[in-house]
């Protein structure tokens, strides 16, 4: 769905921009380094036991069907706001179809009902707080960005969002900050303001040449005599 010309300076930056994007968020994840913030976290014990019981193959595989699902989704999105421009009846659909296949599957699940109490009230403020920012508020502003811009600009949004968890993770649950977590934060940063560039630019040069066609249809029209301008209008 997006254009993609090598000769033009927006077409490399947008290419050249997604690929330093993944590169920093595979460096990130995959790479540590050497420590530059330490700080004490009271869930260092938690998080080795997690480390110990977790299975890597098929969090991994999960991981990788989910990036993929969720791209096809906003392809498809894309596709169905295009020719369909009503964002809200999208949403509402969509969380229709979320909280009735949810509530299937946890009735196949979970056969006890005390775990469908509200109580005590975190559970309702957790479940309020999911519906609204997580589900509805999340999906309309990602269906408006995708009537607007289309799938690349909401899609480079997903690497931004694990420098966030990592500002979230030193500030708030005290890990340790990572040389391969800066380097990777620098390259997405970069590799984001290089595709918005490309994008800005392109968008630019569409509107141009927009306009220059626009003037010069109105320059040949004025040159028609006024008799036969009329004529062709009626």
């Amino acid at each position: 769905m997006e254009k993609l010309d090598w000769r033009s300076t927006s077409g490399l930056a947008k290419s050249m921009g997604t690929l330093v994007s993944i590169a920093g968020a595979f460096i990130v994840t995959l790479y540590k380094g050497l420590p530059l913030l330490l700080t004490s976290s009271p869930s260092n014990t938690s998080h080795e036991l997690l480390l110990r019981m977790s299975d890597w193959v098929m969090g991994g595989f999960l991981l990788a069907a989910n990036s993929v699902l969720a791209s096809s989704w906003l392809i498809v999105q894309a596709f169905m706001l295009k020719k369909y421009p009503a964002e809200l009846t999208v949403v509402f659909f969509y969380c229709f179809s979320v909280a009735f296949q949810s509530a299937v599957v946890s009735l196949v699940v979970e056969r006890d009902l005390s775990s469908w109490s509200l109580q005590p009230n975190g559970r309702l403020i957790a479940i309020l707080y999911s519906g609204v920012f997580g589900s509805a508020f999340q999906v309309g502003i990602s269906a408006w960005c995708l009537h607007k811009t289309g799938p690349v600009f909401v899609a480079m949004f997903k690497p931004v969002g694990i420098i966030i968890s990592i500002v979230v993770g030193v500030i708030l649950l005290g890990d340790t900050l990572y040389l391969g977590s800066l380097f990777g934060a620098i390259l997405i940063v970069i590799g984001f303001y290089s595709l918005m560039w490309g994008k800005a630019k392109e968008k630019k040069i569409i509107e141009e040449a927009v306009g220059g066609s626009l003037g010069s249809s109105i320059k040949s029209k004025q040159k028609v005599p006024l008799l036969q301008n009329l004529s062709e209008e009626i």
